[in-house]
């Protein structure tokens, strides 16, 4: 059993940043793929980012790609999320998730591929 949680979630202005923290315990988070999944009220919930085991591989949406990071530190047991250049389309519920991992480079785009899941930390972008 893993559990995940998030932490990181805030108010934040249109251009600003804000990083978000997952943090593992009862198991190491670098045996999962962990993605970074994102839902509002009314909509399916979306992949942002994701991780392979050993970070051999990374994904990133293509809403995202170029402003957001995914990274591991494993000394910790967390998966960070930078988020840089903040619009107000990415206002949220963010949430982590951990997966069965395959090899170095795999990777899982599809939420309901993950087993473990946090409670979710809101972001919202807005002036």
């Amino acid at each position: 059993q893993v559990q995940l949680v998030e932490s990181g979630g805030d108010l934040v202005q249109p251009g600003g940043s804000l990083r978000l923290s997952c943090a593992g315990s009862g198991h190491t988070l670098d045996d999962f793929v962990i993605g970074w999944f994102r839902q509002v009220p009314g909509k399916e919930r979306e992949v942002v980012a994701c991780i392979s085991r050993g970070a051999g591989s990374t994904y990133y949406d293509h809403s995202v790609k170029g402003r957001f990071t995914i990274s591991r530190d494993n000394a910790k047991n967390t998966v960070l999320l930078q988020m840089n250049g903040l619009k107000p389309e990415d206002t949220a519920v963010y949430s982590c998730a951990a997966g069965a991992a395959g090899g170095r480079y795999y990777l899982l785009y599809r939420w309901d591929d993950y087993l473990y899941w946090g409670q979710g930390t809101q972001v919202t972008v807005s002036s």
